[in-house]
């Protein structure tokens, strides 16, 4: 039975269940992700019945091509959204590096759930166990379709090359096993902790070699922005330190106009209430860079706010986090947006705009 936009089931006792549907990508990480956040929800609202609905998005369908040349900004979340705004769905789970800085009307990313390691991964071809990346024999091919690592692998070692690799984390590691293309290939750690593949993890890369994507190793609720109940429910799961740390991070990338056409890449942390933002902008051959480092004030105990009325100023660059200290989101939003500032006097935009026009011109 319905009650207005709300499902409710009565099961063979009689008990009336409200039914919450979960939107998903079909891949099987989106789906190991997925489950894991439905599985929290389902400890801490028992009498809910929560039910996945999967689907392919367009950025599952278009294999042949880097996702830096396809130009659309949702590619991975657009039907997802469309199912969302048709009250198919009611809530969808997302890895937050896929969802742009500004969110379409409507909508807001309601939870950020604590952080996996956000960094990237080196996987070696079989032949090449044992080795580290920079063992690797001269112009050795590395596998990556991000603009973002390549730019930093290719100046940090420059006796290897790289190439694109396009799929899910299952077609990439077949690639990589099945043909000698490619030495070794990058992907994040997050994702092969996540699908239980931790085993083919060669080496981890420090800040120094290679630093992360904005929200990258991180999970993200997207809601309707006028369901104050579903917003309700999810903004238990938030991670303080997540959330400030990625508002910082979106809000430095939303400063730079920065998207996955574009080299950016950050490096957060949280320590003694001190929120610590590095980012970096670079030219497609990483030959040209700029890099700084600032720091903000936040307290970074969970302080349930004041309920914050749902309308587009509660939310920070598409987060709207209840439960969290509004003076500390309000911080780390500055952080990211004096970073961006810092970068742009000293030149960023430069650096930007041509390696955007060479990606366009590829």
């Amino acid at each position: 039975m319905a009650d207005g936009p709300y499902v409710y089931i009565r099961d063979g006792d009689g008990n009336v269940s409200r039914v919450i549907h979960v939107g998903t990508r079909k891949s099987q990480l989106a789906r190991i992700q997925t489950d894991s956040v439905v599985e929290k929800l389902k400890e801490l609202h028992p009498n809910v019945r929560f039910e996945i609905v999967a689907m392919s998005t367009t950025g599952d369908k278009i294999l042949d091509t880097a996702l830096s040349k396809i130009g659309e900004k949702s590619l991975f979340t657009k039907e997802l959204e469309s199912a969302l705004e048709r009250n198919e769905v009611d809530l969808v789970v997302h890895s937050l590096k896929d969802l742009p800085t500004a969110l379409p009307m409507g909508f807001t990313i309601g939870a950020v759930l604590k952080r996996e390691n956000p960094h990237d991964a080196v996987v070696l071809h079989p032949k090449n166990k044992g080795k580290c990346i920079d063992s690797l024999p001269n112009k050795s091919v590395i596998g990556t379709s991000s603009l973002r690592r390549a730019a930093q692998l290719k100046k940090r070692f420059p006796h290897l090359e790289f190439k694109d690799i396009r799929g899910n984390l299952n077609t990439r590691l077949k690639k990589l096993d099945e043909k000698d293309d490619f030495s070794a290939i990058i992907l994040a750690a997050a994702g092969l902790k996540r699908m239980g593949w931790e085993n083919r993890i060669s080496q981890i890369l420090r800040p120094d070699d290679c630093m992360y994507a904005v929200g990258q190793g991180a999970l993200a609720v997207e809601v309707r922005a006028r369901d104050q109940d579903i917003l309700e429910m999810v903004s238990i799961l938030n991670d303080s330190d997540t959330v400030l740390s990625c508002i910082a991070e979106r809000a430095f990338l939303k400063h730079l106009e920065g998207g996955c056409s574009v080299p950016v890449a950050v490096n957060s942390a949280v320590k003694n209430s001190q929120l610590y933002l590095t980012g970096a902008v670079y030219s497609l051959d990483g030959s040209d860079s700029l890099k700084e480092t600032m720091q903000t004030s936040i307290s970074s105990d969970n302080q349930i706010v004041e309920q914050e009325m749902v309308d587009e100023k509660a939310q920070r660059v598409g987060i709207t986090a209840l439960k969290v200290s509004g003076d500390a989101q309000d911080a780390a939003l500055k952080l990211g947006v004096d970073l961006g500032n810092l970068l742009l006097s000293k030149g960023a935009k430069d650096i930007l705009t041509i390696a955007r026009q060479l990606n366009d011109a590829r």
